[in-house]
Protein backbone atom coordinates (compact mmCIF):
# COMPACT_ATOMS: atom_id res chain seq x y z
CA UNK A 1 0.00 0.00 0.00
CA UNK A 2 1.32 3.46 -0.90
CA UNK A 3 1.87 5.69 2.09
CA UNK A 4 1.25 9.46 1.88
CA UNK A 5 4.97 10.15 2.16
CA UNK A 6 5.65 8.06 -0.93
CA UNK A 7 2.74 9.17 -3.09
CA UNK A 8 3.62 9.00 -6.78
CA UNK A 9 5.71 12.06 -7.78
CA UNK A 10 3.81 12.59 -11.04
CA UNK A 11 0.32 12.54 -9.46
CA UNK A 12 -1.26 15.16 -7.23
CA UNK A 13 -1.51 14.35 -3.53
CA UNK A 14 -5.23 14.10 -2.63
CA UNK A 15 -6.63 16.59 -0.12
CA UNK A 16 -7.17 13.79 2.43
CA UNK A 17 -3.42 13.11 2.53
CA UNK A 18 -2.26 16.71 2.92
CA UNK A 19 -1.41 16.66 6.60
CA UNK A 20 1.22 19.37 7.08
CA UNK A 21 0.08 22.41 9.04
CA UNK A 22 2.01 25.61 9.75
CA UNK A 23 3.73 24.06 12.78
CA UNK A 24 4.94 21.06 10.74
CA UNK A 25 6.33 23.29 8.01
CA UNK A 26 7.91 25.66 10.52
CA UNK A 27 9.67 22.70 12.18
CA UNK A 28 10.85 21.30 8.85
CA UNK A 29 12.21 24.55 7.44
CA UNK A 30 13.69 25.78 10.70
CA UNK A 31 15.60 22.50 10.76
CA UNK A 32 16.64 22.73 7.09
CA UNK A 33 17.72 26.34 7.63
CA UNK A 34 20.22 25.10 10.23
CA UNK A 35 23.39 23.22 9.44
CA UNK A 36 27.16 23.16 9.44
CA UNK A 37 27.23 24.60 5.91
CA UNK A 38 25.17 27.56 7.14
CA UNK A 39 27.73 28.20 9.88
CA UNK A 40 30.52 28.01 7.31
CA UNK A 41 28.77 30.58 5.10
CA UNK A 42 28.73 32.91 8.10
CA UNK A 43 32.46 32.29 8.53
CA UNK A 44 32.96 33.17 4.86
CA UNK A 45 31.19 36.52 5.26
CA UNK A 46 32.94 37.51 8.49
CA UNK A 47 36.38 38.80 7.34
CA UNK A 48 35.19 40.85 4.37
CA UNK A 49 32.07 42.44 5.83
CA UNK A 50 32.64 42.51 9.57
CA UNK A 51 29.82 41.85 12.03
CA UNK A 52 27.50 44.73 11.10
CA UNK A 53 27.93 44.34 7.34
CA UNK A 54 27.53 40.56 7.49
CA UNK A 55 24.35 40.82 9.58
CA UNK A 56 22.90 43.27 7.07
CA UNK A 57 23.68 40.91 4.18
CA UNK A 58 22.18 37.99 6.15
CA UNK A 59 18.92 39.77 6.97
CA UNK A 60 18.44 41.13 3.44
CA UNK A 61 19.53 37.98 1.60
CA UNK A 62 17.60 35.58 3.80
CA UNK A 63 14.52 37.83 3.84
CA UNK A 64 14.26 38.10 0.06
CA UNK A 65 15.21 34.45 -0.39
CA UNK A 66 12.55 33.05 1.94
CA UNK A 67 9.80 35.06 0.23
CA UNK A 68 10.72 33.43 -3.08
CA UNK A 69 11.14 30.03 -1.43
CA UNK A 70 7.76 30.20 0.30
CA UNK A 71 6.12 31.38 -2.94
CA UNK A 72 7.53 28.30 -4.68
CA UNK A 73 6.19 26.20 -1.82
CA UNK A 74 2.68 27.48 -2.50
CA UNK A 75 3.01 26.16 -6.06
CA UNK A 76 3.33 22.70 -4.54
CA UNK A 77 0.35 23.13 -2.21
CA UNK A 78 -1.81 24.62 -4.99
CA UNK A 79 -1.14 21.72 -7.37
CA UNK A 80 -0.35 18.82 -5.03
CA UNK A 81 2.54 17.95 -7.35
CA UNK A 82 6.22 17.31 -6.62
CA UNK A 83 8.75 20.02 -7.48
CA UNK A 84 9.85 18.54 -10.80
CA UNK A 85 6.27 17.62 -11.76
CA UNK A 86 5.22 21.27 -11.34
CA UNK A 87 7.81 22.20 -13.98
CA UNK A 88 5.70 20.37 -16.57
CA UNK A 89 3.02 23.02 -16.12
CA UNK A 90 5.47 25.77 -17.09
CA UNK A 91 7.96 24.07 -19.44
CA UNK A 92 5.81 21.31 -20.91
CA UNK A 93 6.04 17.55 -20.44
CA UNK A 94 9.20 17.15 -22.51
CA UNK A 95 10.71 20.46 -21.39
CA UNK A 96 10.70 19.37 -17.73
CA UNK A 97 12.94 16.35 -18.33
CA UNK A 98 16.21 18.30 -18.51
CA UNK A 99 15.78 20.06 -15.13
CA UNK A 100 14.71 16.73 -13.60
CA UNK A 101 17.99 15.15 -14.71
CA UNK A 102 20.03 18.17 -13.57
CA UNK A 103 18.24 18.14 -10.23
CA UNK A 104 19.02 14.46 -9.77
CA UNK A 105 22.72 15.08 -10.49
CA UNK A 106 23.01 18.01 -8.12
CA UNK A 107 21.10 16.32 -5.31
CA UNK A 108 23.25 13.19 -5.45
CA UNK A 109 26.30 15.46 -5.32
CA UNK A 110 25.03 17.62 -2.49
CA UNK A 111 23.83 14.59 -0.55
CA UNK A 112 27.38 13.21 -0.77
CA UNK A 113 28.82 16.56 0.36
CA UNK A 114 26.48 16.64 3.36
CA UNK A 115 27.73 13.21 4.45
CA UNK A 116 31.34 14.40 4.03
CA UNK A 117 30.66 17.55 6.10
CA UNK A 118 29.10 15.47 8.88
CA UNK A 119 31.93 12.94 8.74
CA UNK A 120 34.65 15.59 9.04
CA UNK A 121 32.92 17.39 11.90
CA UNK A 122 32.28 14.15 13.80
CA UNK A 123 35.89 13.05 13.30
CA UNK A 124 37.06 16.39 14.68
CA UNK A 125 34.80 16.07 17.72
CA UNK A 126 35.92 12.46 18.22
CA UNK A 127 39.60 13.42 18.07
CA UNK A 128 39.04 16.33 20.47
CA UNK A 129 37.14 14.16 22.99
CA UNK A 130 38.84 10.77 22.76
CA UNK A 131 42.21 11.51 21.14
CA UNK A 132 43.65 11.28 17.64
CA UNK A 133 44.14 7.52 17.72
CA UNK A 134 40.62 6.71 18.86
CA UNK A 135 38.19 4.66 16.76
CA UNK A 136 35.81 7.63 17.12
CA UNK A 137 38.16 9.54 14.83
CA UNK A 138 37.59 7.12 11.92
CA UNK A 139 36.31 8.84 8.73
CA UNK A 140 35.10 5.49 7.35
CA UNK A 141 33.02 4.80 10.46
CA UNK A 142 31.36 8.22 10.41
CA UNK A 143 30.73 8.09 6.64
CA UNK A 144 28.87 4.80 7.02
CA UNK A 145 26.96 5.97 10.10
CA UNK A 146 25.75 9.24 8.63
CA UNK A 147 25.07 7.69 5.23
CA UNK A 148 22.91 5.04 6.87
CA UNK A 149 21.07 7.61 9.01
CA UNK A 150 20.29 9.91 6.07
CA UNK A 151 19.16 6.95 3.95
CA UNK A 152 16.88 5.64 6.70
CA UNK A 153 15.23 9.05 7.05
CA UNK A 154 14.78 9.33 3.27
CA UNK A 155 13.20 5.87 3.01
CA UNK A 156 10.78 6.67 5.88
CA UNK A 157 9.54 9.73 3.99
CA UNK A 158 8.84 13.35 5.01
CA UNK A 159 5.51 12.85 6.78
CA UNK A 160 6.83 10.25 9.20
CA UNK A 161 10.03 12.18 9.87
CA UNK A 162 8.47 15.63 10.35
CA UNK A 163 5.46 14.59 12.42
CA UNK A 164 7.09 11.86 14.55
CA UNK A 165 10.57 13.32 15.06
CA UNK A 166 10.91 17.02 14.28
CA UNK A 167 7.56 18.29 15.49
CA UNK A 168 7.53 16.31 18.75
CA UNK A 169 11.06 16.76 20.07
CA UNK A 170 13.63 17.53 17.37
CA UNK A 171 12.67 21.19 17.06
CA UNK A 172 13.16 21.73 20.81
CA UNK A 173 16.66 20.24 20.78
CA UNK A 174 17.64 22.53 17.90
CA UNK A 175 16.21 25.59 19.60
CA UNK A 176 18.11 24.63 22.75
CA UNK A 177 21.38 24.28 20.81
CA UNK A 178 20.96 27.70 19.17
CA UNK A 179 20.06 29.34 22.48
CA UNK A 180 23.08 27.74 24.20
CA UNK A 181 25.47 28.94 21.50
CA UNK A 182 23.92 32.42 21.67
CA UNK A 183 24.23 32.56 25.45
CA UNK A 184 27.85 31.40 25.28
CA UNK A 185 28.58 34.14 22.75
CA UNK A 186 27.05 36.89 24.89
CA UNK A 187 28.89 35.69 28.01
CA UNK A 188 32.37 35.24 26.49
CA UNK A 189 32.63 37.72 23.61
CA UNK A 190 32.96 41.51 23.60
CA UNK A 191 30.14 42.19 21.16
CA UNK A 192 30.55 45.97 21.33
CA UNK A 193 34.15 45.65 20.15
CA UNK A 194 33.16 43.19 17.44
CA UNK A 195 30.44 45.55 16.21
CA UNK A 196 32.96 48.35 15.91
CA UNK A 197 35.36 46.30 13.76
CA UNK A 198 34.92 46.88 10.06
CA UNK A 199 35.50 44.28 7.40
CA UNK A 200 38.67 44.16 5.33
CA UNK A 201 36.80 45.02 2.13
CA UNK A 202 37.52 41.71 0.41
CA UNK A 203 33.78 41.15 0.00
CA UNK A 204 31.18 43.68 -1.12
CA UNK A 205 27.69 43.86 0.37
CA UNK A 206 26.20 42.87 -3.02
CA UNK A 207 28.31 39.72 -3.21
CA UNK A 208 27.53 38.94 0.43
CA UNK A 209 23.83 39.29 -0.37
CA UNK A 210 24.27 36.97 -3.36
CA UNK A 211 26.01 34.36 -1.19
CA UNK A 212 23.30 34.50 1.46
CA UNK A 213 20.31 34.43 -0.89
CA UNK A 214 21.79 31.35 -2.55
CA UNK A 215 21.04 29.37 0.63
CA UNK A 216 17.21 29.64 0.56
CA UNK A 217 17.14 29.60 -3.25
CA UNK A 218 19.12 26.34 -3.29
CA UNK A 219 15.94 24.70 -1.93
CA UNK A 220 13.72 25.92 -4.79
CA UNK A 221 14.03 22.64 -6.76
CA UNK A 222 12.99 20.66 -3.66
CA UNK A 223 10.37 22.58 -1.72
CA UNK A 224 7.25 21.37 -3.52
CA UNK A 225 8.24 17.78 -2.67
CA UNK A 226 7.24 18.69 0.90
CA UNK A 227 4.75 21.54 0.50
CA UNK A 228 2.50 19.31 -1.63
CA UNK A 229 1.54 17.71 1.70
CA UNK A 230 0.51 21.14 3.07
CA UNK A 231 -3.06 21.75 4.17
CA UNK A 232 -3.45 25.37 3.04
CA UNK A 233 -1.41 27.81 0.98
CA UNK A 234 -1.34 30.40 3.78
CA UNK A 235 0.08 27.85 6.24
CA UNK A 236 2.63 26.66 3.72
CA UNK A 237 3.81 30.19 3.02
CA UNK A 238 3.89 31.35 6.65
CA UNK A 239 5.42 28.22 8.17
CA UNK A 240 8.10 27.96 5.47
CA UNK A 241 9.09 31.63 5.45
CA UNK A 242 9.20 32.05 9.23
CA UNK A 243 10.93 28.74 9.91
CA UNK A 244 13.68 29.08 7.32
CA UNK A 245 14.29 32.77 8.04
CA UNK A 246 14.68 32.20 11.77
CA UNK A 247 16.90 29.12 11.49
CA UNK A 248 19.10 30.32 8.62
CA UNK A 249 19.59 33.92 9.80
CA UNK A 250 20.19 32.89 13.42
CA UNK A 251 22.78 30.22 12.71
CA UNK A 252 24.55 32.11 9.93
CA UNK A 253 24.85 35.11 12.27
CA UNK A 254 26.36 32.84 14.92
CA UNK A 255 28.85 31.64 12.31
CA UNK A 256 29.91 35.24 11.69
CA UNK A 257 30.18 36.14 15.38
CA UNK A 258 32.01 32.97 16.47
CA UNK A 259 34.50 33.37 13.63
CA UNK A 260 35.28 36.97 14.57
CA UNK A 261 35.33 36.35 18.32
CA UNK A 262 36.97 32.96 18.78
CA UNK A 263 38.35 31.44 15.58
CA UNK A 264 42.12 31.67 15.24
CA UNK A 265 43.28 33.11 11.92
CA UNK A 266 44.64 30.56 9.49
CA UNK A 267 43.73 27.54 11.64
CA UNK A 268 42.12 24.62 9.83
CA UNK A 269 38.55 23.99 11.07
CA UNK A 270 38.85 27.09 13.22
CA UNK A 271 35.10 27.68 13.42
CA UNK A 272 34.32 24.07 14.33
CA UNK A 273 36.97 24.12 17.05
CA UNK A 274 35.51 27.34 18.45
CA UNK A 275 32.01 25.86 18.47
CA UNK A 276 33.25 22.62 20.01
CA UNK A 277 34.40 24.59 23.04
CA UNK A 278 30.86 25.75 23.85
CA UNK A 279 28.81 23.59 26.20
CA UNK A 280 31.17 20.60 26.03
CA UNK A 281 30.47 20.43 22.31
CA UNK A 282 26.84 19.37 22.87
CA UNK A 283 25.25 22.20 20.82
CA UNK A 284 27.61 21.46 17.93
CA UNK A 285 26.77 17.76 18.23
CA UNK A 286 23.04 18.54 17.93
CA UNK A 287 23.65 20.73 14.88
CA UNK A 288 25.80 17.95 13.44
CA UNK A 289 22.92 15.49 13.84
CA UNK A 290 20.57 18.03 12.29
CA UNK A 291 22.81 18.09 9.20
CA UNK A 292 21.53 14.57 8.50
CA UNK A 293 18.13 16.14 7.79
CA UNK A 294 19.66 18.15 4.95
CA UNK A 295 21.11 14.94 3.53
CA UNK A 296 17.70 13.29 3.99
CA UNK A 297 16.05 16.07 1.96
CA UNK A 298 18.65 15.74 -0.81
CA UNK A 299 18.23 11.95 -1.02
CA UNK A 300 14.43 11.97 -0.80
CA UNK A 301 14.04 14.67 -3.45
CA UNK A 302 16.57 12.94 -5.69
CA UNK A 303 14.36 9.86 -5.45
CA UNK A 304 11.26 11.90 -6.26
CA UNK A 305 13.00 13.43 -9.31
CA UNK A 306 14.10 9.97 -10.45
CA UNK A 307 10.52 8.75 -10.01
CA UNK A 308 9.52 11.03 -12.89
CA UNK A 309 12.07 9.34 -15.15
CA UNK A 310 11.73 5.66 -14.17
CA UNK A 311 8.75 3.68 -12.88
CA UNK A 312 10.00 2.59 -9.46
CA UNK A 313 8.70 3.28 -5.96
CA UNK A 314 10.14 6.37 -4.26
CA UNK A 315 11.23 4.43 -1.17
CA UNK A 316 13.20 1.95 -3.30
CA UNK A 317 14.84 4.80 -5.21
CA UNK A 318 15.66 6.56 -1.93
CA UNK A 319 17.43 3.44 -0.68
CA UNK A 320 19.48 3.12 -3.87
CA UNK A 321 20.36 6.83 -3.97
CA UNK A 322 21.30 6.84 -0.28
CA UNK A 323 23.69 3.96 -0.85
CA UNK A 324 25.13 5.76 -3.89
CA UNK A 325 25.68 9.00 -1.93
CA UNK A 326 27.41 7.07 0.85
CA UNK A 327 29.72 5.31 -1.62
CA UNK A 328 30.56 8.61 -3.33
CA UNK A 329 31.36 10.19 0.04
CA UNK A 330 33.48 7.17 0.93
CA UNK A 331 35.39 6.66 -2.31
CA UNK A 332 35.13 9.49 -4.83
CA UNK A 333 37.29 12.64 -4.97
CA UNK A 334 34.75 15.47 -5.14
CA UNK A 335 37.01 18.52 -5.32
CA UNK A 336 36.41 19.10 -9.05
CA UNK A 337 32.79 17.94 -8.91
CA UNK A 338 31.94 20.86 -6.62
CA UNK A 339 32.41 23.34 -9.49
CA UNK A 340 30.08 21.23 -11.63
CA UNK A 341 27.47 21.30 -8.87
CA UNK A 342 27.69 25.07 -8.61
CA UNK A 343 27.29 25.29 -12.39
CA UNK A 344 24.14 23.15 -12.24
CA UNK A 345 22.81 25.22 -9.37
CA UNK A 346 23.05 28.39 -11.43
CA UNK A 347 20.30 27.15 -13.77
CA UNK A 348 17.62 26.85 -11.07
CA UNK A 349 17.33 30.48 -9.93
CA UNK A 350 16.28 31.73 -13.41
CA UNK A 351 14.17 28.60 -13.91
CA UNK A 352 12.05 29.41 -10.87
CA UNK A 353 11.75 33.01 -12.00
CA UNK A 354 9.87 31.50 -14.94
CA UNK A 355 7.87 29.10 -12.73
CA UNK A 356 6.73 31.78 -10.27
CA UNK A 357 5.64 34.19 -13.00
CA UNK A 358 3.88 31.38 -14.85
CA UNK A 359 2.02 30.15 -11.77
CA UNK A 360 1.03 33.47 -10.20
CA UNK A 361 0.69 35.88 -13.14
CA UNK A 362 0.09 33.79 -16.26
CA UNK A 363 -2.18 31.09 -14.78
CA UNK A 364 -3.35 32.92 -11.63
CA UNK A 365 -2.67 29.78 -9.53
CA UNK A 366 -4.91 27.61 -11.75
CA UNK A 367 -4.01 24.36 -13.44
CA UNK A 368 -3.62 24.64 -17.23
CA UNK A 369 -6.31 23.16 -19.48
CA UNK A 370 -3.65 20.92 -21.01
CA UNK A 371 0.10 20.38 -20.80
CA UNK A 372 1.91 20.57 -24.14
CA UNK A 373 5.15 18.80 -24.99
CA UNK A 374 7.24 21.99 -25.01
CA UNK A 375 6.40 25.53 -23.93
CA UNK A 376 8.87 27.52 -25.99
CA UNK A 377 8.34 30.97 -24.38
CA UNK A 378 9.18 29.51 -20.97
CA UNK A 379 12.22 27.65 -22.30
CA UNK A 380 13.55 30.75 -24.09
CA UNK A 381 13.08 32.89 -20.96
CA UNK A 382 14.85 30.26 -18.85
CA UNK A 383 17.80 30.06 -21.27
CA UNK A 384 18.08 33.86 -21.32
CA UNK A 385 18.12 33.94 -17.51
CA UNK A 386 20.91 31.35 -17.34
CA UNK A 387 22.94 33.29 -19.91
CA UNK A 388 22.38 36.52 -17.94
CA UNK A 389 23.52 34.80 -14.73
CA UNK A 390 26.86 33.78 -16.22
CA UNK A 391 27.35 37.08 -18.04
CA UNK A 392 26.82 39.07 -14.84
CA UNK A 393 29.02 36.69 -12.84
CA UNK A 394 31.83 37.08 -15.40
CA UNK A 395 31.58 40.80 -16.20
CA UNK A 396 30.36 42.25 -12.88
CA UNK A 397 31.33 39.79 -10.14
CA UNK A 398 30.81 42.42 -7.42
CA UNK A 399 27.19 42.98 -8.46
CA UNK A 400 25.65 39.59 -7.64
CA UNK A 401 23.98 37.48 -10.33
CA UNK A 402 21.34 35.32 -8.65
CA UNK A 403 18.46 37.74 -8.12
CA UNK A 404 18.94 39.70 -11.41
CA UNK A 405 18.90 36.44 -13.41
CA UNK A 406 15.74 35.26 -11.65
CA UNK A 407 13.95 38.57 -12.22
CA UNK A 408 15.07 38.81 -15.85
CA UNK A 409 13.88 35.28 -16.67
CA UNK A 410 10.53 35.91 -15.00
CA UNK A 411 10.02 39.26 -16.75
CA UNK A 412 10.94 37.82 -20.14
CA UNK A 413 8.54 34.91 -19.65
CA UNK A 414 5.77 37.38 -18.83
CA UNK A 415 6.45 39.24 -22.07
CA UNK A 416 6.76 36.15 -24.26
CA UNK A 417 3.87 34.26 -22.70
CA UNK A 418 1.12 36.91 -22.73
CA UNK A 419 -0.90 35.08 -25.37
CA UNK A 420 -0.67 31.79 -23.46
CA UNK A 421 -1.82 33.52 -20.28
CA UNK A 422 -4.87 34.92 -22.08
CA UNK A 423 -5.77 31.49 -23.42
CA UNK A 424 -5.53 30.00 -19.92
CA UNK A 425 -7.68 32.78 -18.45
CA UNK A 426 -10.38 32.16 -21.10
CA UNK A 427 -10.25 28.43 -20.37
Amino acid sequence: MTTPSHFSPDHAVPASQRLFGARDLFSLWFSLGIGLMVLQVGALLAPGLGLSGALLAIVLGTGVGVLLLAAAGVVGSDTGLSAMATLRLSLGGHGARLPAVLNLLQLVGWGSFEIIVMRDAASLLGARTFGEGSAWNSPVLWTLCFGALATLLAVSGPLAFVRKVLRKWGIWLLLGACLWLTWNLFVKADLAALWGRTGDGSLSLAVGFDIVIAMPLSWLPLIADYSRFGQRASRVFGGTALGFFLGNAWLMSLGVAYTLAFAADGETNALLLALAGAGLGIPLLLILLDESENAFADIHSAAVSTGLLVRLKVEHLALAIGVLCTLIALLAPLAQYENFLLLIGSVFAPLFGVVLVDHYLMRCRRMPARVAGLHWPALVAWAAGVAAYHLIAAQAPDFGATLPALLLAGALHALLGVSRGRETARA
